[in-house]
């Protein structure tokens, strides 16, 4: 992304040199940066709020009573895992956080849940089925508070910032169907490439 970023701002440079508007270009980029620190300022209220709630949910178990709920939901998208192995909770608790917009502590559920998942791993050297899954599932969570999204438009002046949550509902719940069903038809698909090769 970095390259790409600065293949932009190289562009437009070079662009604004050669068309003689390199005035434009600077009165733009003092513009974006005075709008950027206005913007991340005004984020700040908002995201305090949303995630002080989300803490207290978490804090009021709210996070682990919906990852209990969520297990054997697990238990059929990861059935290579032992049904009480721990990399399931870690999973859960991952998806949970994720569901109520807690990113941050989202993470180190994540982290943990690969650090499990790595020791039932035969070949330390690639990732398992379920190693994928559980990326694919984390890249692609439902959010049922997307409380960037809400923050970003409160920021922006929006009369009703949360007015976005059933979208995001809907287009998360797409997303992720789609993503767990190509997982698995890309799980389907090696094994069968594997099959055929050591035949």
């Amino acid at each position: 992304m970095n390259i790409v970023w600065l293949l932009l701002i190289g562009a437009a440079v070079i662009s604004g040199a050669v068309k003689g508007h390199m005035a434009d270009v600077s009165n733009a980029m003092f513009s974006s940066a005075t709008t950027a620190i206005e913007l991340a300022i005004g984020l700040v209220g908002g995201m305090t709020l949303f995630l002080g709630l989300m803490r207290v949910a978490d804090d009021a178990g709210l996070v682990k009573l919906l990852a209990r709920a969520l297990r054997p939901v697990f238990r059929v998208l990861f059935p290579d895992v032992p049904r009480d192995h721990p990399a399931l909770g870690a999973i859960a608790m991952n998806f949970g956080a994720n569901m109520l917009g807690l990113g941050d502590a989202a993470t180190p559920f994540g982290i943990k849940a690969m650090e499990e998942l790595q020791t039932l791993n035969p070949d330390k050297e690639s990732a398992t089925d379920a190693m994928c899954m559980f990326v694919t599932l984390h890249s692609s969570s439902l959010q049922i508070i997307p409380v960037m999204v809400i923050s970003l438009r409160a920021a922006a002046g929006s009369k009703n910032p949360s007015e976005t949550i059933v979208g995001t509902i809907f287009a998360t719940a797409m997303s992720m169907i789609v993503a767990i069903v190509v997982s698995r038809l890309f799980a389907r698909w090696f094994a069968l490439r594997k099959k055929a090769g050591a035949a």
